[in-house]
């Protein structure tokens, strides 16, 4: 124990900057996730439109996946710097928003700022495994639960206080002012990287691709409708409902840095198809809890189990291409799979909208279960 404890405070300790902007990333979105009741009741529509206004933040990450390479470039060492300020400004917005059409607009600002920062941050470290050989991915990613999980019982201790949106926006956004200080690391570019274009290996990037977004679509379905889900089909209070994701960061913290260390005595395949299956049970149980509680144990298996999908996806694709082409292998998998943090509130609003959100979380749980076989293709690669 004390000695995977040592290596994740040395992984940590090797990308302790891009390990802050994961906390900054993290604290914006366990702060959201625990209000969504709160802002879903204000604009007052139902469980399908508000899947579509938070589908907005899709075409905000599009013009960041446009943008992010030529930014990257311009801004250089101040990138992540100047991607967590915007997202402290985006954070402000949807707090503030009183109609579907504003919050509409601010998920398509919160989307582009916080798509910006998830692709520079995702490159750093990948840039920083290459330089130290060792991975590195699990430790950060473990980093961004735990700012999830503190922001989301910080929120729904403000939300039993009767604390509004935007005045509890607006204290973790100087939060993420404050950290952004630390921010600052020069790029690592790679002169052989340079007019590539698509001559790197397109089946392993598709099928880790895949694999992550699978990961961060079952993720985020939790992230956005478990407190919803605690709340309203099973009569929670704000404090329990908020638990719904304050105990997926908690588990999905010690998943992450838990298989920093496993992933060095396992292959990646088998942790995966592992992990899945622990992640189904968890889904499942949330879905038919008939309490509270039983419904955030639900979601705390949940995120134990896919805590390390994402992150596996990504480190393997370094893994299946030459070095040279690594930083923009592992960018385009990341882009790929946060497409699932946007799409799948939307579906499930749309589920639960028909089907009511057991039988969302149930799909949910089913969904996860997909990244088996692709991992299984992968392995034949």
């Amino acid at each position: 124990m004390k000695k995977q404890a040592m290596q994740v405070f040395h992984a940590l300790y090797l990308s302790r900057r891009p390990a802050v902007a994961f906390v900054i990333v993290g604290l914006f979105w366990g702060c959201f996730a625990a209000y969504v009741p709160q802002i879903k009741e204000r604009l007052d529509v139902s469980d399908a439109t508000f899947g579509l206004l938070l589908l907005c933040n899709a075409l905000g990450l599009v013009s960041s996946m446009v943008l992010a390479p030529r930014l990257d470039r311009l801004l250089g060492a101040r990138g992540m710097q100047i991607g967590s300020i915007a997202l402290t400004i985006s954070f402000l917005l949807p707090g503030f928003a009183s109609d579907a059409l504003s919050f509409g607009l601010a998920m398509v600002i919160v989307g582009a700022a916080s798509g910006f920062t998830d692709v520079l941050m995702n490159a750093r470290v990948s840039e920083l495994e290459q330089l130290h050989s060792k991975p590195l991915m699990n430790a950060n990613h473990g980093m961004f639960s735990v700012g999830y999980a503190v922001a989301a019982i910080l929120s729904g201790v403000a939300r039993e206080a009767q604390i509004a949106p935007g005045p509890a926006f607006a204290t973790f956004a100087a939060a993420i002012l404050i950290l952004s200080i630390f921010l600052y690391m020069p790029p690592r570019y790679a002169a052989s990287a340079a007019g590539t274009g698509g001559r790197y290996p397109i089946k392993p990037i598709v099928l880790c691709g895949l694999i992550v977004l699978v990961a961060f679509m079952t993720e985020a379905t939790v992230e956005t409708w478990s407190a919803l889900h605690i709340e309203r089909s099973l009569q929670g209070r704000a404090a329990e409902g908020a638990m719904g994701p304050a105990m997926l960061g908690l588990t999905m913290a010690i998943g992450r840095f838990s298989g920093q260390a496993v992933s060095q005595i396992f292959s990646e395949t088998k942790v995966i198809i592992l992990a899945t299956c622990v992640a189904a049970a968890g889904g499942t149980l949330a879905a038919l809890a008939l309490t509270p509680f039983w419904a955030a144990i639900g979601f705390g298996i949940l995120g134990l189990g896919i805590s390390v999908v994402g992150p596996l996806g990504l480190a393997l694709v370094g893994k299946k291409v030459p070095d040279y082409l690594r930083t923009e292998a592992i960018s385009r998998v990341a882009v790929l799979g946060f497409a699932g943090f946007f799409l799948a509130p939307s579906l499930m609003g749309l589920l639960s909208d028909f089907f009511g959100l057991r039988i969302a979380f149930l799909a949910a749980a089913g969904l996860s279960l997909t990244a088996i076989p692709l991992t299984l293709v992968l392995r034949r690669a």
